[in-house]
Parts: C-alpha cells; sequence; structure tokens
C-alpha cells in the first residue's frame, strides 16, 4: 500500500488527538524505525534539528532528522522518522486556538 493511499484511509485528527501522538510540538506523520508502522506523532523543533525560530509552516519533511518518541507496539522510545510535515492540521489548530483566545 503507497503512503499516500494509507494516509487516505486515515484519521489523522483522531491520531493527532490520541494521546500517543504527544502533547506539544509540530504534528508530523512519521514512520518508526523499530516497526515501520506510519502514525501521528508530535515534535518540537528542536527535536527535528530545527532552529526554534523556523516557521513551521514552511518545513519539509526531508529538512528535518529522526526524533524519538514512544512506539507502543515496540515497547519504548524509538526513533521516528518525519515522512510529511501535517501543516493542514497545525494551521487548523493554530486557528481553533484563536478562537479560543488563547
Amino acid at each position: 500500500m503507497s503512503v499516500d493511499t494509507e494516509r487516505d484511509t486515515r484519521d489523522l485528527e483522531a491520531e493527532l488527538a490520541s494521546s500517543a501522538a504527544g502533547r506539544f510540538g509540530v504534528p508530523v506523520d512519521a514512520v518508526c524505525v523499530g516497526c515501520g508502522r506510519t502514525r501521528v506523532k508530535r515534535a518540537t523543533l528542536e527535536e527535528m534539528d530545527q532552529p526554534s525560530q523556523a516557521d513551521p509552516t514552511a518545513l519539509e519533511a526531508t529538512d528535518c532528522t529522526s526524533f524519538k518518541h514512544v512506539c507502543y507496539p515496540c515497547k519504548g522510545a524509538t526513533w521516528w522518522n518525519p515522512v510529511a510535515v501535517l501543516t493542514g492540521l497545525l494551521e487548523r489548530e493554530q486557528e481553533r486556538e484563536r478562537d479560543r483566545g488563547e
């Protein structure tokens, strides 16, 4: 199954809302190097070797380095390779925060 087809069948917003995605950082679609599973994860700019002042909406996955995050099937922290920066999810999240006055 191609990455695009797999992404079309997944609920990325639900994955982002899950505690398994993390609480802080830029939402990225990433592949666990341990089991090959693709999931939405959050990673800070610094974790992906980007300057803290970088615009996350302008990032490309190829600009980002692997980062450590929990993988529940692997039962621990593993390395994750970003395959897409989920700017649409990030922009919707920022819009909701603006609407709430945060």
